[in-house]
């Protein structure tokens, strides 16, 4: 089985990358861009996985690899995925997720209807933004939930699951989306919320949170998320989408409490890490609540999550503890 993986130097991809190199089965290739948050590093080198150093935005690279390499999965993970930079400047949001998602998928369906493999999936690693926020006491998103993205980042995502879903409508194109809550675990790149907080407090700095911390978000171990995408690739129903979260809200501020205490019970310091919390002034259109209704993927593909918050974030604290020198 030919995998073709974009983005897989990235947090999600190099989880997803390391688990599945370890079945002989797979013969795995890797075009990743190197932007500043992904690593080459983060990969287990091993036979049966080889890298290109390329843009999704490079249509000749992409045809090139495709009608060579002959893949019968192509799992998209390469995106723009920080929200305060996407505020910031939403130029490579737009350029990566929205133009590149385009030429990816261009040139797939070119090869696909070229070579017409007997098994082809088309995978599109999504987030559960593009749907908007909730209140407190509304209902999780499902799969028919209507999308209201608002950050440049989830608008630039909502526009790249349009385009593949209209690639499968219109063109009869194999694909499956795949929307994700929040992922944490190794390799993911401090400027993210659970190892920004994670470091800055091994480091003694302030924990900033902003406004008053009240935002909720569903918290999946990336090897939760990794394993839901095998069961898509082998199960998953063409043309269809899936939910995927970890059931596990949080609000922030209860969150990064829980990092505290364990950071007290694994490595003591002379106050409480909690005393480190500071609130900050809130970002622009900070969304108030995300969940996912995971009974699709469920009930359809048999999938759910299996590691509890509690066990996986203490993993990951340490993993963090242990690897100093790859932050």
């Amino acid at each position: 089985m030919k995998v073709l993986i974009t983005g897989g130097c990235g947090f999600i991809g190099s989880n997803f990358i390391n688990k599945i190199a370890r079945d002989s089965k797979y013969d795995i290739l890797n075009i990743d861009s190197l932007t500043y948050a992904s690593s080459p590093d983060n990969i287990n080198q091993v036979d049966n996985y080889h890298f290109i150093h390329g843009s999704i935005t490079n249509a000749d690279l992409i045809a090139k690899t495709l009608d060579s390499f002959q893949p019968n999965y192509i799992i998209n993970f390469a995106a723009e995925s920080h929200v305060d930079r996407s505020i910031d400047d939403a130029d490579s949001f737009i350029n990566t997720n929205v133009i590149g998602t385009y030429v990816l998928l261009n040139q797939s369906l070119r090869y696909f209807k070229k070579i017409k493999p007997a098994l082809f999936k088309f995978i599109h690693i999504s987030t559960d933004e593009v749907f908007g926020d909730l209140s407190i006491d509304d209902d999780s998103f499902n799969e028919e939930s209507n999308y209201c993205p608002n950050s440049p980042y989830s608008a630039s995502k909502a526009s790249s699951d349009h385009f593949v879903r209209a690639w499968n409508k219109t063109y009869d194109f194999p694909s499956i989306i795949l929307n994700s809550s929040n992922n944490y675990g190794p390799f993911q790149f401090p400027e993210k919320l659970i190892p920004l907080m994670i470091i800055k407090a091994l480091s003694g700095e302030k924990l900033p949170l902003y406004g008053d911390g009240k935002q909720i978000r569903d918290w999946i171990h990336v090897d939760d998320h990794c394993d839901a995408i095998v069961r898509v690739m082998q199960d998953g129903q063409v043309g269809d989408r899936y939910n995927i979260g970890g059931q596990s809200e949080f609000m922030n501020i209860d969150l990064v409490t829980i990092i505290c205490d364990c950071l007290d019970d694994i490595l003591p310091s002379d106050q409480p890490y909690s005393s480190l919390i500071e609130f900050v002034k809130d970002r622009p259109g900070h969304d108030i609540r995300y969940a996912v209704d995971i009974n699709k993927i469920k009930n359809k593909l048999g999938w759910e999550p299996k590691i509890s918050f509690s066990n996986g974030i203490v993993d990951t604290i340490h993993w963090y503890i242990d690897n100093r020198d790859w932050w």
